[in-house]
């Protein structure tokens, strides 16, 4: 089995070298001290993602990434569900390209497996820290 699969849930996989993004996240997991096992990254649409938020967190609303986390130790493993249509409209939101949102929405869901949260105080702050850092990383392989 790959370390990281890339599958999708009643949408198109979206169009990304997976080959790079695997050794893109790699390299960051490794720069938080971390190996990558085995990690699905399940691209869907908003309804899908919705129902996964009321099934499993009982919340009732759109969010583009929900992770599910595996972890123990140093070794990173998870599912990470991403809605691709909150990709799309977070993109004209923030005024960002399609390509960078997907990419920092996909690098999200790794640091959250890396141990990272954004949710407590302060934490946001170094969640988008790390996340700047990682895609300034993506650069190197996304030429």
């Amino acid at each position: 089995m790959k370390k990281i699969e890339w599958l999708s849930r009643g949408v198109e996989l979206p169009s990304l070298d997976f080959d790079l993004a695997n050794r893109w996240l790699e390299s960051v997991a490794l720069r938080h001290g971390k190996f990558v096992s085995e990690i699905s990254y399940i691209f869907c649409d908003d309804a899908e993602i919705l129902k996964i938020n009321n099934q499993f967190l009982s919340h009732d609303y759109y969010t583009d990434i929900i992770t599910f986390d595996y972890s123990r130790g140093k070794i990173v493993a998870g599912d990470v569900f991403v809605s691709l249509d909150t990709v799309r409209s977070n993109a004209v939101l923030f005024g960002k390209s399609y390509d960078e949102e997907l990419l920092r929405v996909i690098v999200h869901g790794l640091l959250h497996l890396c141990g990272i949260n954004d949710k407590g105080p302060g934490e946001r702050e170094i969640m988008e820290a790390n996340e700047n850092a990682a895609l300034e990383m993506a650069h190197q392989f996304f030429k």
